[in-house]
């Protein structure tokens, strides 16, 4: 169909950053694994210009294909058009290093299996892109593989949306945004659709009642609308939807009851960044800059994709340097705090720790995600360490464990999009090296 050829190259861009169970339910023994899909070994894009069946396009969907998709992931700006996020031009904070050799050994059990796992050995399984691991401020942990280098950047995909979050969590610490107005006081432009009868804090903690499958089996999806209305490419000459984010925004129709359930839907976050951007009078990439990069002492500029109109995907554009989405989870961790200057309100922090609704949360059927829940777009475990992390499909994470002082950020390219294919052996590892580093061996 015409709409579907649309935007099928901009589809993992544009909307596929979500979790949809449908691409989870893909067997992983089907795709080559690590090793055999390394992108260095396989030699995309390598040559002036690169041979034909090495040479990856942004306007054919090549670029998103599996093993191809883990050259893109360390590459998008290459392929699309993008924003910066100015780091300023301050010197960049140092992270301190007190690296470990005693990590890669550490044995865990995986969720579901009878067989133990090594650190080591689940880096290739969640084919990892590069992790880095800080304890109590220090690096102990940094490891890069295939294409991606320290100064490279990745696309840390629905990670963005946790970004997003905080800003919003930001500004209702400083009494700018009422999580308790709804959609439509700030953007009139909404009051006609699903979003303009829900609060802000509905949007922030995705408890909105809207129309939105993310089933990407169904051509029919609102997902496809979401996803051909944000491609940059020139649409078809008969296309008559909606060509912009902000346009998509104003066609989605309500479904079930606003406050009722948690429900995982992009959408809600492209709305919020609509929100930021109307409150602070900046697109949600200058904000971001301005509020947090430009302070954070990061190492590099960050970047975002854009639409058409140039508004930057705020449900998933994000794409930055891994030390420096590390530096983003320790200033988090450390409760808005980076090397003694604050950059967020400790509200703003707290808000997220305490997380959202379980009942809500429970709702939405996460098998591997008992008793958590979800709050100014962070995942919250509520286990005895308090540990909440930011997470995009693909495998993206940054994973923050206050009690162990432990921060793990990680950028992957996993074959399925859901994390369910990858939580069975990354939240245990997590778990497992949080205990490792407090000297302890009881599972939180």
């Amino acid at each position: 169909m015409r709409l579907k050829t649309c935007c099928a190259a901009t589809a993992c861009v544009a909307a596929l950053f979500a979790t949809p169970a449908a691409w989870a339910a893909t067997p992983v023994a089907t795709y080559p694994d690590a090793a055999a899909s390394d992108p260095a070994k396989l030699g995309w894009m390598v040559g002036s210009p690169p041979s034909p069946d090495r040479m990856l396009r942004f306007d054919d969907g090549s670029y998103f294909r599996f093993p191809a998709l883990r050259w893109s992931v360390a590459h998008f700006r290459q392929l699309m058009p993008t924003v910066n996020v100015s780091r300023g031009l301050g010197v960049p904070a140092a992270l301190p290093r007190a690296l470990r050799s005693d990590i890669d050994a550490l044995q865990f059990q995986p969720l579901g299996s009878g067989q133990p796992m090594s650190w080591q050995q689940s880096l290739a399984a969640n084919y990892t892109d590069g992790i880095v691991v800080l304890h109590r401020g220090k690096v102990v942990y940094e490891r890069y593989f295939g294409v991606l280098k320290p100064e490279g950047q990745h696309a840390a995909m629905s990670v963005t949306k946790s970004f997003i979050g905080t800003l919003a969590a930001m500004l209702v610490a400083e009494g700018r945004l009422d999580p308790e107005r709804r959609v439509a006081d700030y953007v009139p432009e909404l009051a006609a659709s699903a979003f303009g009868s829900a609060t802000v804090r509905q949007l922030m903690d995705m408890t909105t009642g809207i129309r939105f499958s993310e089933d990407y089996a169904d051509p029919n999806a609102e997902v496809w609308a979401h996803a051909a209305a944000g491609s940059p490419l020139p649409k078809p000459v008969d296309y008559t939807g909606p060509r912009s984010y902000y346009a998509f925004l104003q066609t989605v129709q309500p479904q079930g009851m606003h406050g009722a359930a948690f429900g995982y839907r992009t959408a809600n976050t492209d709305a919020l960044g609509w929100v930021l951007a109307r409150v602070s009078g900046q697109s949600v990439a200058d904000l971001l800059a301005e509020r947090i990069w430009s302070k954070l002492g990061a190492e590099q500029d960050a970047y975002m994709s854009v639409d058409s109109t140039g508004t930057p995907f705020a449900g998933g554009g994000l794409n930055l340097g891994l030390r420096d989405m590390a530096r983003f989870g320790e200033m988090v961790r450390n409760g808005g705090v980076f090397q003694g200057r604050r950059i967020l309100p400790a509200a703003a922090v707290a808000d997220i720790q305490r997380g959202g609704d379980k009942a809500a949360f429970a709702q939405a059927g996460y098998s591997q995600l008992p008793g958590w829940s979800y709050r100014n777009m962070w995942w919250v475990t509520h286990n005895s360490h308090g540990a909440f992390a930011a997470r995009g499909v693909h495998g993206q994470t940054i994973y923050i464990d206050p009690k162990a002082e432990m921060v793990i950020a990680r950028f992957a390219s996993h074959p399925v999009a859901g994390n369910a294919a990858n939580d069975a052996t990354s939240l245990p590892a997590y778990q497992t090296l949080a205990l490792h580093l407090m000297g302890c061996s009881k599972a939180p």
